[in-house]
């Protein structure tokens, strides 16, 4: 669920608005009566709808198709998944920020996704890492929602037992945001 999440949340809303300042459509938007955060927002509220509905169908083909039992509470899992597309959006926007062109947004965004993948305990377990990249998997929200995923999911825990996960989604999507933003800011002066 993650990965895909990651993917599609970060790669949209990335290519989104660089082709919109390829076409020159993004100056229409600068100079309406909008704060860039309000702009920001507005542009990753459908992303991060389309990703919800993405994370339900997932849920559906796996319980369905594969059997795999949800043993924890649903509601729980969503509420946390828009934690994680909050900061991978963000990601998104910040990737769109730096690149100039479309080609440029997929290969930065793909340079995120990559070090994601391996440093998120998705392949090799982060206990398997050297040191060094333990500590860089910190710095990866992949990994705090696989932690989730895999708790809510296969163990069935609850929110106490995910606290210092939720807590480090919420940081990495508020402050991906608000640096996203705040870079948008700087971009339009």
């Amino acid at each position: 669920i993650g990965l895909i999440l990651q993917m599609q949340a970060t790669l949209l809303t990335a290519s989104a608005i660089v082709r919109e300042r390829e076409r020159g459509t993004i100056e229409q938007l600068i100079v309406t009566p909008i704060r860039p955060i309000e702009l920001i927002l507005g542009k990753i509220l459908p992303y991060a709808l389309v990703a919800l509905l993405i994370t339900l169908e997932i849920l559906v083909i796996g319980t369905l198709w594969f059997g795999v039992p949800i043993r924890g509470n649903l509601l729980l899992l969503l509420g946390i998944s828009c934690l994680f597309l909050l900061s991978s959006l963000g990601i998104g926007l910040l990737v769109s920020t730096i690149a100039q062109t479309q080609q440029e947004a997929f290969l930065l965004t793909f340079l995120t996704l990559l070090p994601s993948i391996f440093l998120s305990g998705f392949i090799y377990p982060i206990a398997a890492l050297p040191r060094v990249l333990q500590v860089l998997s910190g710095v990866v929200p992949l990994s705090y929602f696989l932690i989730v995923v895999r708790g809510i999911v296969i163990k069935g825990v609850g929110l106490p037992a995910l606290t210092s996960q939720v807590a480090a989604l919420a940081a990495f999507g508020a402050a991906l945001i608000v640096l996203a933003s705040l870079r948008f800011r700087k971009r339009l002066d």
